[in-house]
């Protein structure tokens, strides 16, 4: 069986294997500018080490775009796309910020992948990516198109949330096939004018990346666990050119990337990555940017009170 250039058996051998915040593996990324952990402390991006608690301990931001120079346009909400790896947390991360009002998320439109007049799509090409994966990129890029360009459905939305984005189905997605010699050098450049078509007459801006850095792995294990059926056979192999294509696109050094990124290392408990995303949600929703806070409960009662509702 192949899959996505990595030819497997339908059993996968021994493999290095951690669960969730037993075991780390060591990163060195090299990326200009300074890292800015979660107390404040500024130290350079070459010398980061995994936290010795296990903890996503620091939050950067890509030296390209300082997040103060953003500039949203006033007539679409902030718009933040959650990047990583498979089975890295995106989906937790989107029922984690799903709560609040002012919000609207927008899972992978894996049910439409699954369906296209009857044909399952994200089956085939997982099933076989050589024949399939030029097909599938092409409804990919068109389905998140679709997603990403959407209308908030309330007035009172500021913030919208993409698991994934057209950007990754680009430059991660599309550069791991080619890679891997997945799809023609044809395919490759026909999908390539698609994006930059798209990019030049539709609104597919962003205005930040959330990139939850996990080893892969972790994401095998989880990937196990959670047991979708298309993903039955993915070998770790794949999840780890996976990870070293986000690690280029959204860390390096020559990354082609301009959206300022939050990293995130999410290789711990469930509990404290958690913690980590309220200790930085105003960062991640543009509300320290725009210098606008959420309004609690109580604070609701007080107005409600004075206003006599």
């Amino acid at each position: 069986m192949v899959f996505n250039g990595v030819r497997i058996a339908r059993k996968v051998g021994k493999i290095f294997t951690c669960g969730l915040g037993t075991k780390r593996v060591e990163y060195s990324p090299t990326m200009e500018g300074v890292i800015t952990a979660s107390g404040g402390v500024k130290r350079s991006a070459s010398i980061i080490a995994p936290s010795p608690s296990k903890k996503p301990y620091f939050v950067g931001i890509s030296p390209l775009k300082d997040l103060s120079k953003v500039k949203t346009p006033a007539d679409r909400p902030f718009r933040v796309a959650i990047e990583g790896n498979i089975a890295a947390g995106k989906s937790t991360f989107l029922k984690f910020f799903d709560k609040n009002e002012i919000i609207e998320t927008y899972p992978e439109p894996i049910d439409m992948w699954r369906n296209v007049n009857g044909h399952n799509l994200f089956n085939l090409v997982y099933a076989d990516s050589d024949e399939w994966l030029r097909v599938f990129q092409s409804y990919v890029l068109l389905t998140r198109l679709v997603v990403q360009t959407s209308k908030p459905k309330s007035s009172s939305t500021t913030v919208q949330i993409f698991e994934r984005s057209v950007q990754s189905s680009r430059f991660c997605f599309l550069e791991q096939a080619r890679n891997n010699n997945n799809i023609h050098g044809a395919d490759y450049a026909v999908l390539d004018q698609w994006y930059k078509w798209i990019r030049a007459n539709h609104d597919i801006s962003l205005d930040l990346i959330v990139y939850l850095r996990c080893p892969p792995e972790v994401a095998y294990e989880r990937a196990k666990e959670r047991g979708r059926p298309e993903e039955a056979h993915v070998p770790l192999e794949y999840l780890q050119q996976l990870h070293e294509t986000h690690e280029k696109w959204l860390m390096s050094e020559d990354s082609p990337n301009t959206i300022p990124v939050v990293v995130f290392n999410v290789d711990t408990t469930i509990e404290e990555v958690e913690e980590q995303y309220k200790m930085n949600q105003d960062k991640i929703l543009g509300l320290d940017k725009r210098e606008i806070k959420n309004v609690d409960e109580e604070s609701k009662e007080k107005i409600k009170k004075t206003l006599k509702f």
